[in-house]
């Protein structure tokens, strides 16, 4: 390949990803709390900065709640255990009202809605919703990871010592195992993110400490979102 093409190649994968919603989300919440950190919660261009990213991303997540409202009601695999259903059943209803209550919280902060006080109470009620998910996440994802390990102890007892990385199936649960890793990391990071804007224990989850946990999860949804590289054709 030529350094056009190459260079043609990663702007389509640039083009990609950035036509999805969520991402862009991502990419303004990065922002959104890298303000925060910057501001340590004082007023100044920062916390403006923060404030109406914040705003600007809520119209990303309108109907967003469909999708885990579906999620919701759809059959889980059978293989699954039930402990693991019901916490991704519990995850999905959570986010959901969180999405659905997120939305009225805009609608009172662009002053459509006029009962201030009953939007900020939805706010806070919502924050509640997002950090249950939050932590039935974390459970679910610890779930699969003991799962996941459990299968590819068996699968290394059937292959030989010097053949499991050439093992496809083995690779593939070795994907898997990271990909839930890194899950299982953002999960746990958002709860400290959701403690610190609930100011449930403000002199230990500062704003900069709130900051600082919500932008490395940031990246790490971005990172989640980027579009597999096309595979380059052998001869």
């Amino acid at each position: 390949m030529s350094s056009v093409d190459v260079v043609r190649a990663e702007l389509a994968l640039a083009v990609l990803y950035l036509n999805k919603a969520e991402a862009r989300d991502k990419i303004c919440r990065a922002i959104q709390y890298g303000s925060r950190f910057l501001s340590k919660g004082e007023p100044g261009t920062a916390q403006n900065v923060e404030k109406s990213t914040n705003l600007a991303r809520k119209v990303f997540r309108l109907l967003k709640f469909i999708n885990d409202l579906h999620a919701l009601i759809s059959p889980a695999p059978r293989e699954t255990p039930l402990a693991l259903v019901l916490l991704g059943k519990s995850k999905n209803a959570l986010l959901s009202t969180f999405l659905f209550l997120d939305q009225i919280v805009w609608l009172g902060r662009t002053g459509i809605y006029k009962n201030k006080e009953r939007a900020e109470l939805m706010g806070r009620v919502s924050l509640f919703c997002w950090m249950g998910s939050s932590v039935c996440t974390t459970l679910v994802e610890l779930g699969e990871l003991g799962r996941l390990s459990a299968s590819m102890k068996k699968l290394e007892k059937d292959l030989k010592k010097g053949e499991k990385y050439q093992n496809e199936q083995y690779r593939a649960k070795v994907r898997q195992s990271n990909e839930r890793s890194l899950a299982l990391i953002k999960a746990a990071m958002d709860i400290v993110v959701a403690v610190g804007l609930l100011q449930l224990a403000p002199k230990k989850v500062t704003p900069r400490v709130t900051g600082a946990f919500g932008f490395v999860t940031s990246l790490i949804s971005c990172y989640q979102l980027l579009p597999s590289p096309p595979q380059s054709k052998t001869s």
